[in-house]
């Protein structure tokens, strides 16, 4: 491994993850849509989940038309045009769907609202495929899943502050309880993100981010490999369906939270916001703990960083919610469940299968204490599950690519395909809800948890098979 690749390349990482801070943003902002749209267009709980489908199914038409042209072009789109100009593409597709926002609230039209959405997902596919393998390919190989979850903290906060600010957009000033509602007021803010999305793009072109990073270029796997797909990997096949039940049960229990709010808690529709902003913050928790490894070897100064940063973390949600004049005296209690994040997390002792393996558990455990319990207690259980999801992504990720060398790209366009996951499991949830209770409707998430522990533990033994062991933390992980 190269010098420069001992440690983490902050210069390039930096620009890289205000890509991750815009996907989060959006991602949440659907949850405050769902309920909007609901009312406005006068719809079912099931039909109000095409928001989350249109949204989520765009990531597999966008890898798949991804397929589509490198197939034509005889070559891998991103190794061909290189990983910086692939993010400025994705960013100015984003910003394109974006714009139909207007004619859409103009018009009060649902489908084209749903259009809106589709077209910034198409886009965030491009980012996705670039910018994951370059989060891990930004340093070395061993802290790759911590730069990954670092790189979702930041995500994070653009799921907690999202939230905040489209409400703060759709319904004014939250210490009003105004619960009026108004389709046109969606257009400033996604207009505003349209903006932001080009500015970014114009950012990333000028930045010190390489076109074609030498550690997947150079990766432990042969390149004279006899496997001429990324589908010949089982660790990558099988960490495709995790990833659509991870994203499916991460996404369904934010996206039907306030229809149970709502029905079984009688919560107003404009007093949901924080406790969707506290779910998308308990990942933000989760992942700052997750990311210690990469800042710092000292092993004495990451005991102390494991406690500091979750609550550092929370200190945000409190401060974000503070600002909008929201009640916090809810929330203070949740600083006790924060500490069986911390241990789980240093339980798993930095290895992502066995991470991948205990939080699973805790997340369906969360989920089993949701639909048991009432009132207040059930709302802490279903939003702790953000804190068991927070470093999923980045453990099946980084588990799924290991060893794919040259195919690495093409396996990640294979991952961010299964991200619909988020919009199928939230509209199965939602319609399963109809039949037996939006509370009991948890199951659904009970059971991706229950796949994603299964895979957490076959994939360290498929991986071990082909020389890759993560508890030897030295260079390459293998």
């Amino acid at each position: 491994m190269s010098l420069e690749n001992s440690k983490t390349n902050w210069g390039q990482f930096i620009p890289l993850v205000t890509v991750f801070f815009f996907w989060g943003f959006v991602a949440a902002s659907n949850d405050i849509l769902i309920p909007v749209f609901k009312k406005a267009f006068d719809l079912t709980q099931g039909q109000s989940q095409f928001v989350s489908i249109a949204f989520y199914i765009s990531y597999t038409v966008g890898s798949l038309i991804y397929m589509g042209v490198s197939l034509l072009l005889g070559k891998d789109l991103v190794n061909k045009i290189g990983y910086k100009n692939g993010l400025a593409l994705g960013l100015v597709i984003s910003a394109l769907g974006t714009l139909l926002f207007y004619p859409a609230a103009n018009t009060g039209s649902y489908p084209l609202m749903l259009a809106g959405l589709f077209t910034v997902g198409l886009g965030f596919s491009l980012q996705q495929t670039v910018a994951n393998p370059l989060a891990i390919a930004l340093g070395p190989i061993k802290t790759g899943s911590q730069r990954l979850t670092l790189a979702g903290g930041i995500n994070n906060f653009g799921t907690t502050i999202g939230p905040l600010i489209v409400s703060f957009a759709i319904f004014g000033a939250a210490a009003t309880g105004n619960t009026d509602m108004s389709i046109e007021s969606v257009k400033i803010p996604y207009l505003i993100l349209g903006l932001a999305f080009l500015l970014v793009a114009v950012l990333l072109k000028f930045s010190s981010l390489p076109e074609h990073p030498e550690t997947i270029d150079e990766s432990v796997e042969d390149t004279n490999s006899a496997k001429n797909s990324a589908l010949q990997y089982p660790q990558l096949v099988m960490g495709m369906i995790a990833i659509f039940l991870y994203v499916g049960v991460e996404v369904s229990t934010a996206s039907n939270l306030p229809a149970y709010m709502e029905t079984e808690l009688g919560f107003a529709i404009g007093d949901i916001a924080p406790y969707i902003s506290l779910y998308w913050a308990s990942l933000m928790i989760g992942r700052w703990t997750g990311a210690v490894e990469a800042f710092t070897d000292n092993m004495n100064l990451q005991k102390i960083l494991r406690f500091l940063a979750p609550y550092l973390a929370f200190g945000v949600f409190l401060f974000v919610n503070a600002i909008a004049k929201h009640d916090l005296s809810p929330f203070y209690v949740y600083g006790l469940i924060i500490l069986v994040l911390i241990a789980a997390d240093m339980a798993s002792k930095g290895n992502p299968a066995r991470m991948l393996l205990i939080f699973s558990v805790l997340g369906a455990v969360a989920l089993f204490t949701g639909m048991g319990t009432t009132g207040m207690i059930s709302v802490y259980a279903f939003t702790s599950v953000g804190l068991f999801c927070s470093t999923l992504w980045p453990c099946i990720f980084t588990l799924a690519v290991s060893g794919l060398g040259k195919h690495t790209s093409q396996g990640s366009s294979f991952l961010i395909m299964m991200i619909m996951g988020g919009g199928i499991v939230s509209w199965l949830q939602g319609s399963v809800s109809e039949s037996i209770g939006i509370q009991s409707s948890y199951i659904v998430g009970v059971l991706c948890f229950v796949y994603l522990a299964f895979y957490a533990w076959k994939v360290s033994g498929i991986l071990r098979n082909q020389g890759i062991d993560f508890d030897k933390k030295i260079s390459g992980g293998h």
